[in-house]
């Protein structure tokens, strides 16, 4: 079961991400404090560097079995998503009284396919707890660590020319 949610999680990534990529951009431009205005074609480089990203560590934990690195990973990947539908889908959805991009699917989808991976990771014995008190926030810190890098990149690689400001901030 383990494996077959490995893959669910890695689907629900790209269906979040997808939504996130069509619709966060044009709303990151008059969403204040919330998130800082961003390009079209960065943040869909990152998204989708971070949706590969999860196909890959699905793949990785599936081969490398039981109490992996890629198991320690993968679950690490789907504590970011599950802390990602409250901070900061839900939060700003409710703060700004207007959706942000990406709350559906986080709520819908993220957060009952999260909770499944980490329950079931426990269960089979893919992970343990005293492991993943510290894989689970380590991996999670490397994730944010590497969005402003893919910014950075996306950025450099794919220069927006339609964004109101002209060039993308940061």
């Amino acid at each position: 079961m383990f494996i077959i949610l490995a893959w669910l999680f890695a689907a629900v990534v790209a269906i979040h991400n997808l939504e996130e990529a069509v619709f966060l951009p044009a709303w990151s431009e008059q969403a204040g404090r919330w998130h800082r205005p961003v390009g079209a074609n960065e943040f869909r480089f990152a998204v989708f560097v971070l949706t590969v990203l999860a196909g890959v560590v699905a793949l990785i934990a599936t081969v490398q079995g039981p109490e992996s690195f890629g198991a320690y990973v993968l679950t690490g990947y789907a504590l970011a998503m599950l802390l990602n539908v409250a901070f900061p889908h839900l939060f700003a959805t409710l703060a700004m009284g207007r959706y942000m991009p990406g709350t559906a699917t986080a709520i819908v989808l993220n957060l009952p396919a999260t909770v499944a991976l980490l329950h079931q990771a426990f269960r089979e014995g893919y992970i343990s707890s005293t492991r993943f008190a510290l894989a689970g926030p380590a991996v999670v810190l490397a994730i944010v660590l590497l969005i402003p890098a893919l910014l950075y990149v996306g950025r450099k690689l794919l220069p927006d020319t339609g964004r109101a400001s002209g060039k993308a901030s940061g």
